[in-house]
């Protein structure tokens, strides 16, 4: 038996793993919250309890930033890049090696099958290693400034930054803000949400392992009124990274804007994917299923809307929704094509969407209803859903549902079909599949996106920065632009004669 087997089968007879962290992970150890309080983590699949953890507050969060502002002035930003290096590398190395415990774990946590969460492990240990690469490459400039002066720049670590982490891509988010920010020589304070709390908490233990000094990488774990919010307003922390809703992401910008705090917001999304005629449909077709329905659906820049020329509208859907009605839904630990959604409360609200179209009338040609794992008749999943042929002004086509629910808008054109994508608050992602090279590269630049994929949803990796415009939030993430969101400019000018 492999790892993985051995774990899901001591998840299956107890109901638990006997390897999760119960304490926030401060100054290199897990420690008890101040005040002792405890919450549940559910399983989505079953919709039960699994495990606990701490239910941080302030004074959990003011001990996390301090320990890191200690580690920050005394330790850390004084420590060579070849150092922080060694030290990001030998973590990419050690997620590798714990591939299994941190997949069951976040399958267990988040809901998604267990070979997505396999792909999202291995994604932030590539993420350590891009980053750890990255550490000895931070090069200022030189300015020509004649022969009486020298000028030049340094890139400088801001100093403590807080992460946001979200639902639905726990480790992956975490180590895509992580690895830059420690790169940089910045040191972390991490919340990852409540509902998805441990593979951060396995994360900071893994970065302790490879040597990263104690107070350097600290997570906090609890709400987000009890412990996000102390930690985006505390007077301390000089950067935040936010990853979540457009009305959270508000309330942090204004928090932040208090003490003159950096951010970066990586908000929502309502992303079309540009389907033409000359396209490679099964190319298309194979593109457009993923986009939508991995995790779920649960991805800010999930392919949302098929935007597609009407020649070509009712086959391709046709097509769609064949393949789409033999998608197996089941618990994420038995690898199904379709996990469940994370929350029964996030159940209600995409199911609430769907009814309220189904109320006006739409055209709901495959799924649109609640479901249950087939297997235990547990757990909170949501049928694979295409609404076909949606106004654009319907809220089916505006907002954001963050779940398995594709709609379908047909364009007469690409020109028309341009301004469909167009035609929305977000701005995060867009797909595009044609045949027609010109096409393709004159349509990418006229999207209003921060990352545009041709012929390939999802293409790229942690090399290409990835960020949002509009409603989608603002700053970039992975790549170098990252590493950048993570420094400050020093110029220097000196008369030298």
């Amino acid at each position: 038996m492999s790892r993985s087997d051995d774990l899901i089968a001591e998840y299956k007879k107890t109901g638990s793993l006997g390897l999760l962290p119960s304490g926030h992970f401060i100054d290199g150890a897990y420690v008890t919250p101040s005040h002792g309080s405890r919450m549940d983590s559910l399983d989505p699949g079953k919709g039960e309890a699994f495990a606990g953890f701490a239910a941080g507050n302030a004074d959990d969060v003011d001990r996390a930033v301090q320990s890191s502002r200690k580690a920050f002035d005394t330790v850390w930003r004084d420590t060579t890049p070849a150092e922080r290096s060694r030290i990001l590398w030998k973590t990419s190395q050690l997620v590798i090696d714990n591939l299994d415990l941190l997949a069951v774990t976040e399958t267990l946590d988040s809901g998604k099958p267990l070979q997505e969460s396999m792909g999202d492990v291995r994604g932030a240990a590539r993420a350590f290693e891009y980053y750890a690469g990255a550490c000895d490459k931070l090069e200022g400039d030189s300015f020509p400034l004649g022969p009486h002066y020298l000028g030049y720049s340094i890139h400088e670590p801001v100093g403590v930054t807080a992460h946001i982490i979200p639902w639905n891509f726990p480790i992956s988010t975490a180590a895509r803000g992580l690895a830059p920010a420690l790169a940089a020589g910045c040191t972390v304070v991490a919340k990852p949400a409540e509902q998805t709390p441990f593979t951060a908490l396995l994360l900071a233990r893994l970065l302790s392992e490879a040597g990263l000094p104690d107070g350097v990488c600290n997570v906090i774990t609890g709400t987000g009124l009890d412990a996000g919010a102390p930690l985006v307003s505390h007077p301390l922390v000089d950067h935040i990274t936010f990853t979540g809703s457009v009305q959270t992401g508000k309330t942090v910008m204004k928090t932040a804007a208090d003490e003159i705090t950096r951010v970066v917001l990586e908000l929502g999304g309502k992303s079309p994917v540009v389907v033409l005629s000359d396209c490679d449909h099964e190319q298309a077709i194979t593109g457009v299923l993923g986009a939508i329905y991995e995790n779920a659906g649960q991805i800010c820049s999930a392919g949302s809307r098929l935007v597609i020329e009407k020649d070509i509208g009712e086959a391709f859907v046709d097509e769609l929704v064949k393949r789409t009605a033999k998608l197996k839904l089941g618990h994420g630990l038995d690898k199904p094509d379709l996990g469940p959604v994370n929350s029964l409360e996030h159940l209600n609200k995409i199911n609430g969407f769907v009814e309220r179209a189904r109320s006006r009338g739409a055209n709901i040609v495959t799924g649109g209803s609640v479901a249950s794992d087939p297997a235990t008749g547990k757990g909170w999943f949501f049928e694979p859903t295409i609404v076909f042929d949606v106004p654009g002004d319907d809220e089916l086509a505006k907002e954001e549902i963050f779940g398995p629910v594709l709609t379908v808008q047909l364009a007469d054109n690409p020109e028309h079909a341009l301004a469909l994508a167009n035609d929305c608050q977000y701005g995060l992602v867009a797909g595009i599949y044609t045949s027609d090279f010109s096409t393709a590269h004159q349509m990418a630049r006229q999207i209003d996106a921060g990352q545009v994929y041709i012929n390939e949803y999802f293409a790229g990796g942690i090399e290409v920065p990835f960020g949002g415009n509009r409603k989608s939030g603002f700053g970039r993430e992975k790549g170098l632009e990252g590493l950048k969101s993570y420094c400050k400019t020093k110029s220097v000018a000196a008369r030298i004669t």
